[in-house]
């Protein structure tokens, strides 16, 4: 008997609402299967969706055959938690334990991972825990040629909750946190929100990003073309025929701008950020998409007393695709005015305005132009290596400053092994690359170790 008949067939009464959670479940997965054969990443998140160890709270059924059909059942709910359109490769794995309610229809799990790193960096140490071509030192400081440290940033802990009721249907709710708060020791918030229906609703991932099309890097600070921020946002976003999804938003905008100029500042932003996107996805996991931003950009004029409104705007195209069962391609291409803020390289800097060389009682926001590739191979589901590579290009007006930043590149290999299906090592080379307005550069390497565990 499949999956779905033994949920259609059940008389116990208790699992009404839980049992219209799993049959659309199963439905969805139904289709998801129908895809065809698994390729090596696909079979490495069954691998973990299986080790996920379901709790009944309030009593469980006492037939076997449905009570493993209901735990098969939420493993599959697992299954898609992977293939959410806004995860990381560096996002935390599934719950290892949930906790079930058969009478009201929730399945709750409480998760964590602990990551420890370890870097080594030689030829111009980076200042920051983070490899970031930006943050390069022009001239070098002889004083930090070389450098050691380690750090447990990426550590958190998370808590997700899937239900359904009439009103909401099938509904999630997410928190999120991690040690990358103070001195990369202090708890902060990563994302709080809650999904129904076809709306987002809270602190999660900008529509203006594709976090599964980033190119693997272990390395907290990713590729120098990574937007993949976070913002307080409202999102509708349907899905079409099983293949098109169409998303549109309002988030909290969030200006980076030069405030070291005296003839002119920025006021508060009144206006939120209007971001949509268009995706094509022809597998689980596998898609191309375009997405755009449109922001409002104030400042005021003090020498004269009047205030601007400039618009900022950005497109994103980027993809993940399969063409083989054990090789996966990562594309990005980045492009806008007045984004820098939002990600990557430029996102230590203050780029979202600049004082205009030629009037100083003026902004102008810098074309940006940014763009990342990533392979990775899959020798089994449990090893793969990677490589990846991305730049990042700030086009400044004539008159900049000589030191300012210019462009960035951005390279590195990675060899991961998942040894048990929630832990796993992985060590990486890094190669950086800074270049300013002057054309003077300077290169950068850093060797990383990773361990990570996750529950």
């Amino acid at each position: 008997m499949t999956v779905i008949n033994m949920l259609k067939t059940s008389n116990l009464l208790g699992f009404k609402s839980i049992r219209r959670l799993l049959l659309s479940t199963a439905i969805l997965c139904n289709a998801v299967n129908s895809f065809g054969a698994l390729t090596h990443s696909d079979s490495l998140i069954n691998l973990k969706a299986n080790s996920t160890k379901v709790i009944f709270i309030d009593g469980k059924p006492e037939d076997n055959a449905v009570r493993q059909d209901y735990i098969d059942s939420v493993r599959r709910v697992i299954t898609i938690f992977y293939y959410d359109q806004f995860r990381h490769f560096q996002d935390p794995d599934a719950p290892y334990f949930l906790f079930m309610s058969k009478e009201a229809g929730l399945t709750m799990g409480i998760g964590g991972s602990v990551r420890m790193r370890g870097y080594y960096d030689w030829h111009g140490a980076m200042p920051t825990a983070s490899f970031a071509p930006y943050t390069i030192p022009i001239p070098a400081n002889p004083l930090s040629q070389r450098h050691f440290a380690t750090t447990p940033a990426g550590t958190g802990l998370f808590f997700r909750v899937i239900g359904y009721n009439k009103l909401l249907r099938n509904y999630q709710l997410y928190i999120e946190t991690d040690f990358t708060g103070y001195q990369s020791r202090g708890l902060k918030l990563k994302k709080a929100y809650a999904m129904f229906r076809d709306f987002t609703v809270g602190y999660a991932s900008s529509t203006f990003s594709d976090p599964a099309a980033q190119p693997v890097v272990i390395d907290a600070a990713g590729n120098n073309n990574k937007y993949s921020h976070t913002s307080v946002l409202v999102r509708y976003m349907p899905c079409i025929k099983k293949k098109w999804y169409l998303g549109v938003s309002l988030e909290t905008p969030g200006t980076s701008v030069d405030q070291s100029a005296t003839n002119v500042q920025p006021i508060s932003e009144w206006l939120p950020d209007l971001a949509a996107l268009v995706q094509y996805q022809w597998a689980q996991g596998q898609h191309v998409r375009l997405s755009g931003i449109v922001r409002s950009l104030p400042y005021r004029d003090i020498k004269n007393g009047k205030d601007h409104n400039p618009f900022g705007w950005g497109l994103h195209l980027s993809s993940v695709a399969r063409p083989t069962r054990q090789l996966t391609t990562y594309a990005n291409v980045t492009t806008g005015r007045g984004i820098a803020g939002l990600g990557g390289d430029l996102q230590y800097g203050h780029y979202d305005l600049l004082v205009n060389p030629d009037d100083a009682t003026r902004f102008y926001s810098p074309y940006i132009l940014g763009w990342s590739l990533g392979l990775q191979y899959n020798f089994n589901p449990q090893f793969f290596i990677s490589l990846a590579a991305s730049q990042t290009h700030l086009y400044t007006k004539s008159g900049t400053s000589e030191d300012e930043y210019k462009n960035g590149t951005f390279a590195c290999a990675t060899a991961y092994w998942n040894i048990l299906p929630r832990l796993s090592v992985a060590a990486e080379l890094d190669y950086g690359r800074r270049q300013n307005v002057s054309n003077i550069s300077r290169n950068a390497w850093r060797a990383n170790l990773m361990c990570a565990f996750s529950f």
